[in-house]
């Protein structure tokens, strides 16, 4: 029997923190600008929604839309102020022009964070080589997550992928948790869950008036329920 599955649900506010702790999130990826695909939020924003909920919270550093890690040097700076506003674990991921990891900037900004622990988001759907990337990054301190669909396309194109990798977990470079999202439904929980994943993430799911509206604490209810647990 697979572990109790961890649910991560993407917040823009406390209302959204708020309604997804009550629904039974386990972990919430905190973003702003769902339009460019989840942007770095306001040290504001991150203070109040660690005052207002107790469960783990992720919080994104990326600057731009697309996968380039742009002013690393203010990642970093960013990191430190996220950390100084309670903030604890991370997302990041940044590719060069080539699809491979730019593990210049994926050092520096992981090497600010000092250990905390931190998930490898969705750029691994773009890159050139998943399993380099995997194996470049198998031993980054803090790296215990990878947020991905497995393919570029979402979900339903990635399965097999998906699949695919599950199979080789414990494998060096496979180690870390696989967060399945990205075109993410209820119909592909069962699949998954035979193969031994453990880790989903929704957004736009949590939401049943779009991103234009909030979490929906019984949306975030529905999925705990059919995840288990």
């Amino acid at each position: 029997m697979s572990k109790r599955a961890v649910l991560e649900v993407i917040a823009l506010d406390v209302e959204d923190a708020v309604a997804a702790q009550a629904g039974g999130a386990d972990r919430l990826e905190l973003v702003t600008d769902m339009a460019a695909d989840g942007l770095t939020p306001s040290t504001g924003t991150v203070a109040a929604i660690r005052a207002a909920v107790d469960i783990d919270m992720r919080v994104m550093l990326r600057l731009a839309d697309g996968f380039a890690a742009g002013d690393v040097e203010r990642l970093v700076g960013i990191a430190g102020e996220m950390r100084g506003v309670g903030a604890d674990q991370f997302v990041l991921g940044f590719l060069d022009a080539d699809g491979d990891v730019d593990l210049r900037a994926v050092e520096r900004v992981a090497g600010a964070l000092e250990g905390c622990r931190w998930t490898f988001h969705r750029a691994i759907d773009r890159a050139a080589d998943r399993d380099a990337v995997r194996k470049q990054l198998a031993d980054f301190p803090g790296l215990d997550t990878y947020l991905t669909a497995g393919a570029a396309g979402g979900v339903g194109e990635g399965l097999p992928t998906l699949l695919a990798e599950a199979r080789r977990r414990g494998e060096p470079g496979y180690e870390q948790q696989l967060l399945v999202g990205g075109g993410l439904g209820l119909e592909h929980v069962p699949t998954l869950r035979d193969a031994g994943i453990d880790g989903f993430h929704i957004g736009g799911a949590a939401r049943p008036s779009g991103w234009g509206g909030p979490v929906s604490a019984d949306a975030v209810g529905e999925w705990r329920r059919v995840l288990g647990g």
